[in-house]
């Protein structure tokens, strides 16, 4: 299921690109849109773990570094039938992790250093089970292309602002506004629906690899107090939405947009597992 979706995702990433393109620039342009949502889809598919892990300022575990830690990486893969994932620490303060790569052959999984601060093992612990979820459940695909795909839709409406116009002189400038304000937009919307419906079985799966929920209930609890108290200071808008917890928070509009679903709600859908 999730291979047809990120079917669907990349044909529609390069129907907006094509679409992006021919408004800006007629019948050219829409070739050059589909060339570089191309390109961008061949490099998100190989190298977009390796470039959140760059936002992310990350680096790989040496060996015998946090020894616990990788113990649980093991442990917890083997319960999952998946290889062990490479393990990496960002020197973010806020509490979050995440996890990216095409299949779990070249899955990583990254954990902010704040999180090891703030949470005691068996949380931080239960964070790397949910991670270990998506990677077997798939979604880290389908998560990465997203991030690079919000990237490349905002960067494509940039970019059509500032060059000159095409033949099409007569375009409405309202109309360009609106095209540049609604690019954006679809990629947060994208962003909200493959995050909102994949964390919810990634908690449950992370409670199923630990044997109970209250751990990763827990978590969920720490971590909704961690983000809102502390800021993140490597999370990227495209990636917001491969973070366990949302690494922006705010009020107001913001709620309308956030990627993730609210914790409380995960909180109490994981309660529901208790016997």
């Amino acid at each position: 299921m999730n291979t047809l979706r990120t079917g669907i995702l990349l044909a529609a990433i390069g129907g907006l690109a094509v679409w992006i393109g021919s408004y800006f620039f007629g019948p050219q342009g829409a070739v050059i849109g589909l060339v570089l949502a191309l390109l961008f889809q061949s490099i998100s598919f190989f190298q977009g773990h390796k470039i959140a892990l760059s936002f992310a300022r990350a680096q790989e575990l040496a060996p015998g570094e946090l020894p616990w830690l990788q113990d649980a990486a093991e442990e917890l893969s083997r319960k999952a039938g998946i290889p062990t994932p490479k393990m990496y620490i960002s020197p973010d303060p806020q509490p979050n992790a995440f996890a990216a790569g095409r299949n779990p052959s070249v899955a990583v999984v990254c954990i902010n250093e704040g999180l090891i601060n703030a949470m005691g093992r068996r949380e931080v612990i239960a964070v790397l089970a949910h991670e270990i979820g998506h990677i077997r459940n798939r979604d880290t695909l389908i998560m990465t292309v997203v991030a690079a795909f919000a990237t490349f839709i905002s960067l494509l409406a940039n970019i059509a602002w500032f060059l000159p116009r095409g033949d099409n002189e007569d375009r409405n400038p309202i109309s360009d506004i609106l095209v540049m304000l609604l690019a954006p937009i679809s990629a947060t919307l994208i962003q909200m629906a493959v995050s909102r419906t994949r964390e919810f079985a990634a908690d449950r799966t992370a409670a199923e690899l630990m044997g109970e929920p209250t751990s990763m209930m827990n978590a969920l609890a720490s971590l909704e107090r961690g983000t809102h108290r502390v800021p993140s200071y490597t999370a990227q808008p495209a990636t917001a939405h491969m973070y366990i917890a949302a690494p922006f928070t705010g009020g107001g509009l913001m709620k309308l947009f956030m990627t993730h679903p609210p914790i409380e709600e995960r909180i109490a859908r994981l309660g529901q597992l208790r016997p």
